[in-house]
Formats: C-alpha cells, sequence, structure tokens
C-alpha cells in the first residue's frame, strides 16, 4: 500500500516536471532521486541519498521553493537533509558459492579502487557533474545517455566517470562494466584486426551494461576507429546500457571528429568540470592526507592550496613536506608549510640566476659594459666591479673557481679567490657596501 506521504510527493513531482522543467533538466533529475520525510504545516523536509546531492539541491533551494509553492498555491520551505538506506542482506545464498573480491572485479573492469564517491570532494566548480554523476548510477542507460564530462588536466573527470562504474558494480557484481581509455580502445581494435579476432573485440565492448572511455579526443582523425565505435556506441544505446565519456574539450571543437559521433556526443547531456576553487583543493588536501595517514593541520592545507593550483600536483607537494617532517613532527603545521615554500622559493630564483645575467646586472649597477668586466683593463672602478662579479657568481651559483676565471676571461682561478676573500671582507666591514651588493641581488630577483 503506498504510504500518503510517497502519493503526495509523486504527485507534486509530476506537476513540477509537467509545469518549469524538460526531460534534460538536472535539477528534476536530481529532485526525483529524493524522498518526502516529513510533510509540516510550513515545511517540507526532503532526504537526499549523498552529501553532493545534498550540497546541490541546497544550491537551488529559493528557485525549488518557488516553484513548489506555485503548485501547491502556498508557501513553503524546505529543508534537506542526507538519508542512508540499509544495506540488504543475501538470502538463500549456498553455503559453498563462491564470489569473486570485489577489488578483482575493479580490476577486471579497469577501475582503479581508489576513485569513488567517497573520496570525491564536490565544491561548486564539479557540484553539476557530481550531481549527474549519481543520476546516472541511479538511472543506469535513462538519466543522461551519453553523460559527456570535458574540462581541463586534474579536475576530476576521471575520478568521478570511475566512481560511476565502481558504484554500480558495488550494487550489482553482474553488471558488464569497462573502463577504457582512449588510446587502449584504438590498440585494442587494431590488434584484433592483426589477429582477425574482431569479433572477440566487438563482443566485449557491444555487450557492456556501461562502457566509460576516458579521452574520447584520441579517436578523433582516425576513420575506422571512429567507424567501429559508431557502430559500439549504437549496439549498447539500443540494448538499454550507459555509455559515459569524458575528454579536454566538448564535442564540437574536438578536431576530426566525425559529425555523427559528435550528434550522437551530443544527445546526452554535456558538462564543463571547472579548475578546482581555493576550497576544493583544500578539502582535496585533508582527504588525501587522511588516506595516506598524514596528520594536516587545516590552516597549513589552507596555504598549500593557495599556493599550489594544480590538482596533480597537490599530492606530490602533500608528500614533500611530509618526507621534510618525518622523524621531527607528527603533524604538517603552518610552520612545516612555511619553511618548505621558503626553501623552494630560494632554489627557483637561484636556479632562473645565469652567469650571463649575474655579469650583466652587476654591469648595469657601475654603469659598465660586459666587455669591459671581461676585458683586460685594470682600473680600480672595473677591478672592484668585477670583483664583486665574481663573488656573486660564487655565491649565487656555486660555480667552481676556474669556471668563475672562465665566464670573466680570467686566465688565474687565484684571482678569482683572491676577490671572493676580499668582497666578503668588504661586506662584513663596510655597511654602505654591502648595501650596494644587496642591490644587485634584488636587480636579480626582480627578474624572475
Amino acid at each position: 500500500m503506498t504510504s500518503p506521504l510517497l502519493s503526495f510527493w509523486t504527485d507534486l513531482l509530476s506537476k513540477l516536471e509537467t509545469r518549469f522543467f524538460n526531460k534534460k533538466s538536472v535539477l528534476f533529475s536530481i529532485l526525483k532521486q529524493t524522498k518526502l520525510i516529513e510533510l509540516k504545516e510550513d515545511q517540507l523536509i526532503i532526504g537526499c541519498n549523498g552529501i553532493g546531492v545534498k550540497k546541490f539541491l541546497e544550491a537551488k533551494t529559493k528557485e525549488i521553493e518557488e516553484k513548489i509553492s506555485l503548485v501547491l498555491k502556498k508557501k513553503l520551505q524546505i529543508e534537506f537533509i542526507i538519508i542512508t538506506s540499509p544495506k540488504k542482506t543475501a538470502v538463500g545464498v549456498p553455503l559453498l558459492s563462491f564470489e569473486p573480491p570485489l577489488e578483482d572485479i575493479f580490476l577486471r573492469a579497469g577501475l582503479n579502487k581508489k576513485f569513488s564517491f567517497d573520496n570525491f570532494a564536490v565544491s561548486s566548480t564539479n557540484q553539476v557533474a557530481y550531481a549527474a554523476a549519481q543520476a546516472v548510477v541511479n538511472n543506469l542507460g535513462s538519466a543522461y545517455n551519453p553523460l559527456f564530462l570535458y574540462g581541463g588536466v586534474g579536475v576530476g573527470k576521471t575520478h568521478l566517470a570511475q566512481a560511476i562504474g565502481r558504484q554500480i558494480l558495488e550494487r550489482d557484481r553482474k553488471k558488464k562494466v569497462f573502463f577504457c581509455p582512449g588510446e587502449q580502445f584504438i590498440n585494442e581494435l587494431i590488434e584484433s584486426i592483426r589477429e582477425k579476432t574482431t569479433q572477440k573485440f566487438r563482443k566485449k565492448y557491444r555487450s557492456l551494461d556501461l562502457l566509460i572511455v576516458d579521452d574520447i579526443q584520441f579517436l578523433a582523425g582516425k576513420v575506422h576507429v571512429q567507424e567501429e565505435f559508431f557502430h559500439t556506441f549504437n549496439s549498447i544505446i539500443s540494448a538499454g546500457g550507459q555509455i559515459v565519456l569524458t575528454s579536454d574539450k566538448p564535442p564540437a571543437l574536438i578536431k576530426n571528429l566525425e559529425d555523427r559521433l559528435k550528434s550522437r556526443f551530443s544527445g546526452g547531456l554535456i558538462i564543463d568540470i571547472q579548475p578546482p576553487d581555493f576550497e576544493l583543493r583544500s578539502a582535496i588536501l585533508l582527504i588525501k592526507a587522511r588516506e595516506k595517514g598524514i596528520n594536516l593541520d587545516i590552516e597549513a592545507s589552507k596555504i598549500i592550496a593557495e599556493r599550489i593550483k594544480d590538482t596533480r600536483a597537490l599530492e606530490g607537494t602533500l608528500l614533500s613536506i611530509y618526507a621534510k617532517i618525518l622523524g621531527k613532527k607528527e603533524v604538517i603545521d603552518l610552520e612545516a608549510v612555511e619553511e618548505f615554500f621558503s626553501s623552494i622559493t630560494d632554489q627557483e630564483k637561484q636556479k632562473k640566476d645565469t652567469p650571463s645575467q649575474i655579469i650583466k646586472a652587476v654591469a648595469n649597477y657601475y654603469n659598465l659594459k660586459v666587455s669591459q668586466l671581461k676585458g683586460p683593463q685594470r682600473k680600480e672602478n672595473l677591478a672592484l666591479a668585477r670583483q664583486v662579479a665574481m663573488y656573486l657568481l660564487r655565491k649565487r651559483l656555486g660555480l667552481k673557481l676556474i669556471e668563475v676565471a672562465f665566464e670573466l676571461k680570467r686566465k688565474d682561478h687565484t684571482t678569482v679567490l683572491h676577490a671572493e676573500e676580499k668582497i666578503t671582507k668588504m661586506i662584513m666591514k663596510n655597511p654602505g657596501f654591502k648595501k650596494e651588493i644587496d642591490e644587485i641581488i634584488n636587480s636579480l630577483e626582480s627578474l624572475t
């Protein structure tokens, strides 16, 4: 027997769809995944099956409230909460039956076990993609088909696509799921032609419940490959299967992609995943730290997220900082992060300095020509400037004595040793001269 709440909610959703939404509306598709938990005099409490769905709908609260008020002719407030489904227990399974571990099933499907919805950080830059991925899982083959995710490197396209495959298999191990990089599809097709096993290749791909192709743009420009994928695409869709595609650009902008494929890819839902914002990068860092058992202070994570914009570099930076504190501290704190970036900045500055830059900076400071510093003249002003250049080549770049002599066209490396000792003493004794050296160094750093 249908409960009054379910009947009310089903009827309300039907009226909302008729008046305000079309079949491709992301918002309505997500609303259909929810459940009415409680109906009060002036409030609806709606249950969501995940944090991503909740965040997405909360961002649209005002719009949803307005539409519901128009349908019901009564102003109601909406509150979204997360609900969890009870796990089903197997009944009547023979004691001797064997099921392979889920990890093995993931492996055969081409999935990486570390990619899941649980460790996918959601923010405003990817919440629509996350909600659409959840909709695909809940309505395989009918929600958005195909689901086309595009964006730059490190925005989470592969993670989200693999998370779809993972959750489908977690719900039903018998589903035929396969994750395939674009280049792998090409290589397997070429190998099947060479080995005369194209029928086997077609059977593998065309019988899938879910095909995920990562970096689909690699198929562009390859006529026979596109022909084969076109038929694979049609076979899966016509059988009620689902296709998820990722790319670095939308279908219309993929060069040398056949028009019929562009048309097929555009027939579902196309979502642009933007680069992660500061909040998302901070969340990603905290997730990575937790996965690796690293104690990361939240304020320290913010500093890293401010400095590192590339998502893929976040994990490397985290591990580099952890390696620095290992055995010294138990937590990555603000001090550890600041020390790390300070050392990186110094290294980058010194790496960018070249012998010619240093010699030119010294010449400019003393109103001389580079040819004069490298020339034979030994006037007092020239000799001092030359010695400063020698000193900086040694201190800034760590060049050997003979290398410094070569750069300044000196025959005897002992001249360099004398210059280094003399300038060091002058800096210690004369604050005004030290200021000159600092100004030359600052002029170098302003170039980096």
